[in-house]
């Protein structure tokens, strides 16, 4: 079965940070599967780059919203008609269509990119607030996939980890941030299209295959603690 095929039984395969719980070790091999394979890497950079050629050709807001939702539906029918996983494919047709949504209200191109900034500004707000608290997100999320909500606390190694890992992340939503907030006030809409496909996947595989090593070997670690001493 390749990398971006459905899981046994039509199941989502592991992505994200779901693959990183999983225990298995941080390998090109591992983090192409964590990342959808070619196909959920091709899935979710194409509707960006139609956007972009589609925009630069015509200069038209409405087919340049248009163009990224038709290429999201021509996705989700396929995984459909192969009875693939459509969880990822579904997310993305939601996140390319709001989008759109706001260009077609609007009728301003500029305003493709305005839902993806606000979720990168809310997600390193949370980021932020949950490292204040002393309970980094990347923890929470880590103990919520493995089934142990909590345990991580307890592991000295863990706990930092989960805390390193979350500092990657709010470093990875601001980056962004300082990227694309100039070249939206300027209405730069080509250049910003450009440099969310650059900050988009390529960055999103990097902080993944960090987070992976902070927490690598977390869960064996706890299950070696849970042991009876004999």
């Amino acid at each position: 079965m390749s990398a971006d095929g459905p899981a046994p039984g039509g199941a989502e395969p592991q992505r994200g940070l779901r693959a990183v719980a999983s225990g298995e070790a941080p390998t090109g091999a591992a983090l192409l599967a964590a990342l959808g394979g070619v196909r959920g890497i091709v899935e979710s950079l194409l509707p960006g780059l139609v956007f972009l050629i589609v925009f630069a050709v015509t200069k038209s807001a409405w087919l340049s919203a248009i163009a990224p939702v038709a290429v999201s539906l021509v996705f989700l029918v396929l995984r459909a008609a192969q009875r693939g996983p459509l969880m990822s494919a579904s997310a993305g047709l939601l996140l390319v269509g709001i989008s759109a949504a706001a260009v077609l209200l609007t009728g301003d191109a500029n305003e493709n990119f305005l839902p993806g900034i606000w979720i990168n500004v809310v997600l390193l707000a949370a980021m932020l607030v949950s490292l204040a608290v002393r309970w980094p997100l990347v923890g929470i999320l880590f103990g919520v996939i493995t089934g142990d909500p909590t345990g991580w606390r307890a592991q000295p190694r863990a706990r930092r980890g989960a805390t390193a890992a979350t500092w990657v992340w709010a470093a990875l939503f601001a980056a962004r941030l300082v990227a694309e907030l100039p070249l939206y006030f300027a209405r730069q809409t080509e250049a910003l299209a450009v440099v969310k496909l650059v900050m988009g996947i390529p960055l999103y595989a990097a902080v993944l295959w960090v987070t992976w090593l902070l927490l690598r070997g977390t869960r064996s670690e706890a299950k070696a603690e849970a042991l009876p001493e004999n």
